[in-house]
Order: structure tokens, then C-alpha cells, then sequence
């Protein structure tokens, strides 16, 4: 039986650059950019590769041959969120505040041990935030 290890997220955006920017702005991303080479699906098009939360987060431009739609309305099924643990949401709310975040859900206790926001990014990418709580008593 095949091993599974996760490798990647794919984000598409009609402008890689500026959804990189909000993660390296918002999240302390270390991001890589490049040039898609000849004979790719994406010649002579930006290609980022970011490290968030030491995960690997790619974002692809637009699809050269195929239309693309908006994203739909948040919450839908699929793929809804990328969720990132933080010490302390309060503060960390605060600061992502501070630079211009868009909070669009909480900050709310969901249960006894978690207390969670959500950061709406670029072209409707939401960012969860979790703070794990010990449960009183």
C-alpha cells in the first residue's frame, strides 16, 4: 500500500504577486518567485512558492486555456480553508488588524478548547486561526 505525506496547497489568482504579499504581509510567508520556463503550461508567468507554518503553499496565475470562474461565497463544500495555529489570537487579531487584515468571522469560542477567527485573503481565500485552549477544570 502506498505511503501519503502531504507536499502542497495550489492557490490560483489572477495576480500571484499580490496573494504572495498578502501572506508574506499577514503571516510571515517566506516566498520564492520565479518565471514559468518555455514549454510549461505557464510560460513567461510568475510561479510563487511559499513557506507558511512550514508548509508549502503554491500559487498558479490564471489558466491559460481553460475560463475561470470567482470563488464561491464562503462557507461552501471542497476545499474552504487553510487553518494555522497561533499562541494568542486576541494579540495576533490585533496586529493582522493593524495591517489592514479583513477579520470575517470571530474572534469566537467554537468549544471549551478552541478559540478560532477567520481572515478573508485575496480572490476569497479564508485563513483560519486556532488557538488551542486547556479545558477549564
Amino acid at each position: 500500500m502506498s505511503i501519503f505525506q502531504f507536499d502542497h496547497v495550489h492557490l490560483r489568482s489572477p495576480d500571484p504577486d499580490a496573494t504572495a504579499r498578502f501572506f508574506e504581509t499577514m503571516f510571515d510567508a517566506a516566498v520564492t518567485r520565479g518565471i514559468y520556463p518555455p514549454g510549461t503550461l505557464y510560460p513567461g508567468k510568475m510561479r510563487v512558492l511559499m513557506n507558511v507554518g512550514g508548509q508549502k503553499i503554491l500559487i498558479a496565475p490564471t489558466h491559460p486555456n481553460d475560463p475561470m470562474t470567482p470563488a464561491p461565497p464562503f462557507p461552501y463544500y471542497g476545499l474552504e480553508h487553510i487553518g494555522f495555529t497561533v499562541e494568542d489570537l486576541d494579540a495576533t487579531i490585533a496586529t493582522l488588524r493593524a495591517k489592514g487584515a479583513d477579520v470575517a468571522v470571530g474572534p469566537l469560542t467554537r468549544d471549551a478548547g478552541t478559540y478560532l477567527a477567520f481572515i478573508r485573503g485575496p480572490e476569497g481565500i479564508m485563513v483560519e486561526l486556532v488557538q488551542k485552549r486547556r479545558n477549564a477544570g
